[in-house]
């Protein structure tokens, strides 16, 4: 049954936060709410908002009045849906750690009827509509645990940056050995341009109920064609990757890609339009990979009688391409297993920690502890893009990985931050052929193309600059990567190091490309200090 319905205030508090009150140690400084608001209209500074702007550059004054006043295009239900959910309940107990009541109590429940009711209140809300409708007379800003969890913040950044010029050096030098040893890359692949076609398959498995619908795109040729799948995000569905399903079929490969069910676009537009209550539920960490093993077992069954399909499959030489819990789903099938004593580990913190991406992961904690059995040994090589597996999968998880691997990162991905997520898991990995890139100034929704089904608008912000640039490296590196080791065209193997990606890359986002990273060049990278509970 639905919950946020339920929760949605019908009247106005009795009172809103007339001020805002910042607080350091026993210092206090208030700002009047009106103040605000003439700032974010006018852009004017009055008296009383002075006192706080003069620390504040003139960039981080323009960043807040863009954020002030940038309408939130969410309703009342929407809101409150995500609200109640256990991911947005964890979100809002951090945010009232430091947005707290005017005693000084966490502002969780305050903030959440503010929010609530501003969506209410009109279309388009905005954070003063939410101050307007904050239940205390003030809004109080705990300076001292906003300071604590900058500080933290920056250590992350500081961090990041060292391991992301670890790996762009390694793959500088890198390149000069590779134009050396090698015959020297100096433009993209070329790739053969087959005619396609594209059928779509309405998969039943009985035995979870569970429909998945599934593209399947099969160049026009003869002979059996190796099988890419791809795997969508959370929130997603089989569209965000048609480009690039479409570009390897082009090239050669039998391109399927399934929709899974329950975490895919309609699954969170269920949510926030009152007929679900969960953004997903712990068993899709189960239920994605056997989503594509039931697919080839239903494609194995299909492919002598389906006319287009015909003679055209080799279903035992497959690769896997996953972003975000897509990524997550490609590792399982590579070996991959779930690791409870890390999960055991993490979520206890989950309250501090900085990396988002572990709400998602700690989902997990919540399913019968039991063996999973989700690798399939038809799946040859996977590229995992911004996948998550620091918690999930954890060091334990990734080290049983025996095939071939490629992650890919981004630098500026705030979902699944690329040091804990993607950097530090690839020197977990054991499997002697492994292949770290990084998209500098890449963000995680820098590879997905825009679909028409998404439940929620994703601002430029978030998708980053050049996104274009990002999806042609990705099609640029899955081609050789899956020529090499699904299609077992060993040549291909001489696009696959740094001058290749050095021949590829472009200046808006530069393209880096490394074969290892061990743990003790990393940790040296991170001035010898651990990324702690609370940065992963």
């Amino acid at each position: 049954m639905s919950v946020g319905a339920n929760f949605v205030p019908s009247v106005r508090p009795a009172f809103g936060a007339e001020r805002i009150n910042i607080s350091y140690g026993i210092l206090q400084r208030s700002i009047p709410i009106k103040s605000l608001e003439l700032f974010a209209r006018t852009g004017e500074i009055d008296e009383d908002f002075a006192a706080y702007a003069r620390y504040v550059d003139k960039k981080e004054l323009a960043q807040l009045k863009r954020l002030l006043v940038t309408p939130i295009p969410l309703s009342a239900v929407e809101v409150s849906q995500f609200l109640y959910t256990a991911i947005g309940q964890t979100l809002l107990e951090r945010l009232g750690d430091v947005i707290q009541l005017e005693s000084g109590l966490n502002g969780f429940y305050a903030i959440r009827s503010a929010l609530i009711v501003s969506a209410a209140q009109k279309q388009g809300f905005t954070l003063l509509d939410v101050f307007r409708n904050y239940s205390s007379n003030a809004i109080s800003v705990n300076l001292s645990r906003t300071q604590e969890i900058a500080q933290t913040v920056q250590i992350l950044i500081n961090q990041t940056q060292n391991a992301v010029a670890l790996i762009n050096q390694e793959s500088r030098e890198e390149a000069g050995s590779t134009e050396v040893l090698t015959t020297r890359v100096t433009t993209r692949v070329t790739t053969r341009r087959f005619q396609t076609q594209k059928t779509t398959f309405n998969f039943n498995d009985v035995s979870r109920n569970r429909v998945i619908n599934t593209d399947v795109y099969v160049p026009v040729t003869s002979g059996r064609r190796p099988i890419v799948v791809i795997s969508h995000g959370l929130g997603s569905d089989r569209t965000s990757f048609a480009y690039l399903g479409q570009y390897l079929a082009r090239s050669g490969f039998v391109v399927v890609v399934p929709e899974h069910p329950g975490s895919n676009a309609a699954q969170l537009q269920a949510l926030l339009s009152g007929r679900a209550d969960t953004v997903t539920d712990p068993r899709e960490f189960v239920d994605r990979p056997l989503d594509i093993k039931f697919v080839l077992d239903e494609l194995t069954r299909l492919q002598d009688s389906n006319t287009t399909l015909r003679g055209r499959l080799n279903l035992q030489q497959v690769g896997v391409v996953g972003q975000s819990f897509g990524g997550y789903t490609a590792l399982a099938l590579a070996g991959a297993k779930i690791n409870f004593e890390q999960l055991n580990k993490d979520c206890p913190a989950l309250r501090s920690s900085l990396n988002v991406s572990q709400l998602l992961q700690c989902l997990a904690v919540r399913l019968p502890r039991t063996e999973y059995n989700l690798s399939d040994s038809r799946v040859k090589a996977v590229i995992a893009i911004n996948p998550v597996g620091s918690s999930i999968l954890g060091q334990t998880g990734l080290s049983q990985i025996k095939i071939p691997v490629m992650i890919v990162a981004g630098s500026n991905d705030t979902v699944t931050p690329a040091l804990p997520e993607q950097i530090q898991p690839f020197t977990w990995l054991t499997t002697p052929n492994k292949y770290l890139a990084l998209i500098n100034g890449g963000t995680h929704f820098s590879t997905i193309a825009e679909s028409p089904n998404n439940a929620l608008p994703i601002p430029q912000e978030a998708v980053g600059a050049s996104p274009e640039v990002s999806r042609s490296y990705i099609e640029s590196l899955s081609f050789p990567f899956f020529q090499t080791y699904v299609a077992q065209q060993p040549s291909y193997i001489n696009y696959l190091n740094a001058g290749y990606a050095k021949a590829i890359s472009q200046a808006q986002l530069p393209l880096s490309l490394v074969r290892n990273i061990t743990p003790n060049e990393l940790q040296q990278a991170l001035n010898g200090s651990p990324l702690s509970s609370n940065q992963q």
